[in-house]
C-alpha cells in the first residue's frame, strides 16, 4: 500500500497510513478508531466482533445481538431464547438447623447425693491436683544439698545427680561460683579446681610448688 494511504478508516472515513493501521475483516481502521461502537473500549484482533460493518467488544456484541439474556441479567450457562425474561431463580435452600453438641456424662462419683457429694468430689480431686503440681511441676520435693530448700525449675542446676540452686552451686572453700564440668567433689561437697587440688590432691599441687614439680610424699 502506498505511504500516502489509499484505504479509508471504517470508523472516521479518513485515510489510513501503514504505521497506524489495524486491519479487520478486510477493512482498515486507525488504531485510535478501533473501539467498541457501544462502550468505546479499545479493541484488539482477539477481543472484537463485528455486526453490520461496525465493531464491538465481545461483551457488548453478546448483549446487543446474542440470544435474549446472554450476558445481561441471566447467569452464566443459562441462555434464554424466548422473548420474555429468564426463568426466575430457584429459592435458595435453607441450611439445616445446627445440632447442639451433646454434653459428656458427668464424672462425679456415684456415692453421695446432690451438691454435698459433688462438692466432696471436687475438694478431693483438687487436693490431688495441688499435690501433683507441687511435687512434679514445681519440684517441691527436690531439695538443694547446700541449703536444704526446695529447688524450682527456673533456678535449677543439676550436678552429681542432684538439683542445686544456681546461687548455691559455689566452691565450699572460697565461695567462687561454679559451672558444670569445672569443679571437683568430695563427700558430697563441690570445690573449684584450685581449692580441690590444694586440699585433696597430691601434696603441694598448685600451692607453693612450681608447675611440673609434684611431690607425692
Amino acid at each position: 500500500m502506498p505511504l500516502g494511504g489509499g484505504s479509508k478508516c471504517g470508523k472516521c472515513g479518513k485515510s489510513v497510513y501503514m504505521n497506524e493501521e489495524v486491519k479487520f475483516n478486510q477493512v482498515s481502521w486507525h488504531k485510535t478508531c478501533f473501539k467498541c461502537t457501544t462502550c468505546s473500549k479499545t479493541l484488539d484482533l482477539g477481543t472484537c466482533a463485528d455486526h453490520g460493518g461496525k465493531v464491538y467488544c465481545k461483551a457488548c456484541h453478546g448483549k446487543n445481538f446474542g440470544p435474549s439474556g446472554y450476558g445481561h441479567g441471566v447467569g452464566a450457562g443459562i441462555l434464554s431464547t424466548d422473548s420474555g425474561r429468564g426463568a426466575p431463580a430457584a429459592a435458595p435452600s435453607r441450611p439445616a438447623a445446627a445440632v447442639a453438641p451433646s454434653r459428656p456424662a458427668s464424672s462425679a462419683p456415684a456415692s453421695g447425693s446432690g451438691a454435698t457429694g459433688y462438692a466432696a468430689f471436687r475438694a478431693q480431686n483438687g487436693q490431688r491436683a495441688q499435690a501433683s503440681v507441687g511435687s512434679k511441676v514445681y519440684g517441691a520435693n527436690n531439695k538443694c544439698p547446700r541449703c536444704g530448700k526446695a529447688v524450682y525449675h527456673a533456678e535449677k542446676l543439676v550436678a552429681l545427680s542432684q538439683d542445686w540452686h544456681k546461687a548455691c552451686f559455689r566452691c565450699a572453700s572460697c565461695k567462687k561460683s561454679l559451672e558444670p564440668g569445672s569443679f571437683g567433689d568430695n563427700n558430697g561437697e563441690v570445690y573449684c579446681r584450685g581449692c580441690y587440688g590444694r586440699q585433696f590432691g597430691p601434696k603441694g599441687v598448685g600451692y607453693g610448688v612450681g608447675a611440673g614439680a609434684l611431690s607425692t610424699n
